[in-house]
């Protein structure tokens, strides 16, 4: 039974992400956690604060649990599908706050969560609520779909890295079974602002690669830096039609390196595919035992 987490602010963007995760999971086993976390507005004066933060803290849950009700109606009335079971947390809670208690403790598989950042010129990279997840969360990967992306079935998937680090097979897990999943060829791209050589390295991390991936196509490509990591990986999967975009987040990585990028160089590149982050896991998966999973609604 997988468990996948879907924070939710009841908007198109989140909506569309949920409708992803239920598509691109139609034929597993799933148990679906809709968030939706509120904390009311800070009072004014700090005598009236007490009683104004109960009164709106009433008045967000109501609105909270509406909200995640009307989401399962929606649920069941566009998709049927048998194995898919659904649970709704409504918390007075920080989001980023919430969701690692529940990653911790619900057994968490992965974190699916819609993307859109600021507007004008103050957009930030994939919207700040996804990149604090990502930043924070250091055990579940999480998986960012575009605002307006419509769900296909991920049968070219990218995987950026520079070899410049050996990779654990927990790490690459959930690249690998999606590929299975949907037969996928896995294209493991290469960003090089100047090509050369492998170092001895990279080379045995590019052979240990190779091995995790024995059982599912796949390539190497080597490109050429084009003024940022961001719109490099955008081109090469505009050219190949890539459909779900995998990386490692650790130290020195692409992408940290494209959460560093300045906003101008890394603004369109967020609107385009999905993008699966895989955190840095070392050698071990970290044990999953669910201390919770009652409540869980059939669809």
């Amino acid at each position: 039974m997988k468990n996948v987490l879907l924070p939710t602010d009841f908007s198109e963007n989140a909506w569309n992400a949920t409708k992803y995760a239920i598509e691109l999971f139609k034929d597993e086993e799933c148990v679906f956690h809709l968030l939706n976390t509120y904390t009311p507005a800070i009072a004014s004066s700090r005598f009236m604060a007490t009683s104004l933060s109960n009164v709106q803290e009433g008045s967000m849950r109501s609105s909270s649990e509406l909200g995640l009700e009307e989401i399962l109606r929606k649920i069941k009335k566009d998709f049927n599908f048998p194995k898919h079971n659904y649970k709704t947390i409504s918390s007075f809670s920080l989001l980023v706050d919430e969701i690692k208690d529940i990653v911790e403790n619900s057994g968490i598989d992965l974190i699916v969560t819609g993307t859109k950042g600021a507007s004008g010129i103050d957009e930030v990279f994939m919207g700040s609520n996804t990149v604090r997840i990502i930043k924070s969360v250091k055990n579940c990967p999480v998986l960012a779909i575009p605002q307006h992306f419509e769900y296909t079935s991920p049968t070219e998937i990218a995987f950026a890295t520079d070899f410049n680090r050996f990779y654990s097979l927990s790490e690459l897990q959930p690249m690998i079974d999606l590929a299975k999943t949907f037969k996928a060829a896995i294209r493991i791209v290469h960003v090089q602002y100047e090509i050369k050589a492998l170092s001895e390295i990279q080379m045995f991390n590019l052979n240990m690669l190779r091995k995790y991936l024995n059982e599912v196509e796949h390539y190497v490509h080597t490109v050429s830096e084009l003024n940022s990591v961001s719109k490099t990986l955008e081109v090469f999967t505009k050219e190949l039609d890539i459909h779900l975009l995998a990386m490692l987040n650790y130290q020195h990585s692409y992408m940290e390196k494209m959460t560093r990028e300045p906003v101008v160089k890394r603004m369109a590149f967020h609107t385009q595919i999905p993008l699966l982050v895989i955190p840095e896991l070392g050698m071990n998966m970290p044990s999953k035992s669910p201390k919770n999973s009652k409540n869980a609604v059939a669809d």
